[in-house]
C-alpha cells in the first residue's frame, strides 16, 4: 500500500499497522498511505493488501522484522492496532480466556516494540490503541486488564525508548463503529451514547486524523501520552447521569 506521488507528512516512512485488515486498523492504514508512508498493512486474517501476522507470535515477529531490515533497512512507525475482546465478567471469565486476550492485546505490542524498534532511529514513532476500558472498571475483565495492562507497557516504552528517540503514545478510543463494537448487545450501544458528552458514537474517521499526527514530525515532543477519543466519555468521571438526573428534575 502506497501513498501515491502526492507529499504529505509522511512521506518516505515506513510505518507497520497491526490489525489492518478492517474497521478502524484498515482505516488508519489507507490514511497513513494517503500522507506518503508506505504503509505494511499486517492481520491474521487473508485480506487484500494484508500481510498475514499473529501478533501474539513470537515467530511470526521475527520474520517481518527480517523482511523489513531487508526491503527497507529502517522502520519509522508502528501502530499496535490488533486487538480482540472478551465479554464475559468476573464470575465467568476463564483463566485460559484471560490468557488468549492478553496474549494478543499485551504480548502482541511488546513482541512489536521487540523486534521492530531495532530497525527504528531517532524519529520514530509507536502509537498503542488501548481503550476508555483502559480507564473505566469496564465489565469484560479480561479485555479491561490487557487495555490496562497496555497503558503500563506504553508508559515503561516511552521512558526506556526516549533516549534512543523513540516516541510511544497511546490512544483510547471510546465507542467507535465497526465490526466489533457491532457484534455488541443493542443495550451496549445505548448505555455508551447516554454516557457520552457529545450524544454520538464515534466512527474512524474521529481516530484516523490522531494517529496520523502522532506518526508525523508535528508531534515530536510529545511521548507518554494518553489521549481519549472518545466523546467525552471517560472525562466526567461518572458524573454525567447526576448531572442528566437533576437536570430533568430542575
Amino acid at each position: 500500500m502506497t501513498g501515491g506521488n502526492r507529499p504529505g507528512r509522511l512521506s518516505g516512512k515506513v510505518v507497520v499497522v497491526t490489525g489492518a485488515a478492517a474497521g478502524q486498523g484498515a482505516a488508519e492504514a489507507e490514511a497513513l498511505a494517503r500522507e506518503g508512508a508506505r504503509v505494511i498493512a499486517t492481520d491474521i486474517v487473508e485480506a487484500p493488501g494484508c500481510r498475514r501476522l499473529d501478533v501474539s507470535s513470537d515467530d511470526d515477529w521475527a520474520q517481518l522484522a527480517a523482511e523489513l531490515r531487508d526491503t527497507h533497512g529502517q522502520l519509522h512507525g508502528l501502530v499496535n492496532n490488533a486487538g480482540v475482546t472478551w465479554r464475559a465478567r468476573i464470575d465467568e471469565v476463564r483463566p485460559e480466556d484471560m490468557a488468549r486476550v492478553h496474549a494478543i492485546n499485551v504480548t502482541g505490542p511488546l513482541l512489536g516494540i521487540q523486534h521492530l524498534t531495532p530497525l527504528m532511529r531517532a524519529g520514530a514513532s509507536i502509537v498503542n490503541v488501548g481503550s476508555s476500558a483502559a480507564l473505566t472498571a469496564h465489565y469484560p475483565v479480561a479485555y479491561t486488564t490487557s487495555k490496562w495492562a497496555l497503558r503500563g507497557l506504553s508508559g515503561t516504552a516511552a521512558m526506556e525508548l526516549g533516549p534512543r528517540g523513540i516516541r510511544v503514545n497511546t490512544i483510547h478510543p471510546g465507542f467507535i463503529e465497526t465490526d466489533m463494537t457491532a457484534s455488541a448487545a443493542p443495550a451496549f450501544r445505548e448505555a455508551n451514547l447516554s454516557g457520552t458528552p457529545l450524544g454520538r458514537t464515534g466512527t474512524v474517521d474521529d481516530i484516523t486524523p490522531l494517529v496520523v499526527f502522532l506518526l508525523s514530525e508535528d508531534s515530536a515532543f510529545i511521548t507518554g501520552a494518553e489521549i481519549p477519543v472518545d466523546g467525552g466519555l471517560t472525562a466526567h468521571g461518572g458524573a454525567k447521569p447526576i448531572s442528566d438526573a437533576l437536570r430533568e428534575d430542575a
